[in-house]
């Protein structure tokens, strides 16, 4: 029998708005790429406009050079086309995790990070296309 997953995503659909809470313990490129296959996949079932991802998860991000494999990993797996807006609730990753946003942008995704859901669900509604 496989190992429960380190993590758990629980989703709303507000409108063109798909929310994705994701808690759990990360620190892993594997964890990383296994939660996000799992996005991906929700979000080619749902086709949202865009996609807000709260990310409550424990432990640090993957570092710098795991980053761009999982960022380049993304590619062609639903998220073209998605606005996606990332909340890191750890304030003192958010510089860690801007460093993927950068990667994601120069590979053509719509992607910013916010240390706020707020401002992040009205870049999703309001900001610039």
């Amino acid at each position: 029998m496989a190992a429960p997953a380190p993590f758990e995503i629980v989703y709303a659909r507000d409108g063109e708005v798909l929310r994705a809470h994701v808690t759990g313990v990360n620190g892993r490129l594997d964890t990383t790429l296994a939660c996000w296959e799992a996005l991906a996949a929700e979000v080619r079932r749902q086709r949202p406009r865009a996609l807000l991802v709260v990310d409550d998860m424990e432990g640090e991000p993957p570092p710098p050079e795991q980053l761009v494999q999982f960022v380049r990993a993304m590619v062609g797996q639903g998220f073209e086309g998605v606005r996606v807006a990332y909340v890191e609730r750890h304030a003192q990753q958010i510089p860690e995790v801007e460093y993927a946003e950068i990667v994601a942008r120069d590979l053509g995704f719509d992607a910013r990070v916010f240390g706020n859901e707020d401002a992040a669900a009205v870049w999703l509604r309001h900001g610039a296309h």
